[in-house]
């Protein structure tokens, strides 16, 4: 049987987020990407990832003024959490692609700071980036961010990225899903296609909203 993990989000989670939707404002104005709600905002450039083979949406990015944040919204039980295990299975999986990883004690709890591998330029030496990983277990979901750029290596951006985190809204539904399936994201009708070049392993394509 599985260890049970208690859940893992900021004391303040319920007032100032990521919130479920439930606990949002309904009328305020968001971005409705299916198990997300984004807060537009100026400077704010929303990036979809799409799977090749399915057309599959199955990440949201958002870029803004150097920082970049990858949100991910999971189903996960009512009343314990995932993002121990998860956290232990990104860490291990950036340990065996030569990367290295510390755990601190972040503004949304456990979180695992990444120095990991990245694509050197043609005949260039090795190079690398820092990614912050982080999670919040919510109600009958978990949403995990990627924070890089300046974000994840300069305190006044960081701050910024953050806020923009806890404005997330996820939208579990009413479904039933097995804990760790991904909650359907979708693109707004105003989605165009973004020429930004293969993605690694060509297996996902990017678009802008």
């Amino acid at each position: 049987m599985p260890t049970e993990h208690p859940k893992s989000a900021p004391p303040d989670r319920a007032v100032n987020g990521p919130l479920d939707d439930d606990e949002a404002n309904q009328v305020r104005p968001y971005v409705d990407l299916g198990g997300v709600k984004i807060v537009p905002r100026d400077g704010l450039h929303l990036r979809l990832e799409v799977e090749e083979g399915t057309g599959r949406v199955v990440a949201v990015g958002l870029d803004i003024e150097g920082s970049s944040l990858q949100v991910q919204p999971f189903a996960a039980p009512r009343s314990s959490g995932i993002w121990h295990e998860i956290r232990e299975q990104i860490n291990e999986q950036i340990l065996r692609q030569g990367g290295t990883t510390r755990l601190v004690d972040g503004p949304f709890g456990p979180e695992l700071i990444a120095q990991v591998p990245a694509q050197a330029e043609r005949g260039g030496p090795p190079v690398s980036r820092i990614a912050r990983f982080v999670g919040v277990d919510g109600p009958r979901w978990f949403l995990r961010g990627v924070i890089s750029g300046d974000g994840a290596v300069d305190a006044a951006a960081a701050q910024q990225i953050e806020e923009l985190f806890r404005s997330v809204v996820v939208v579990r539904g009413t479904a039933p899903m097995p804990p760790r399936d991904l909650i359907p994201l979708r693109m707004p009708p105003d989605a165009t296609a973004e020429a930004t070049g293969p993605a690694p392993d060509n297996a996902y394509r990017t678009l802008e909203a």
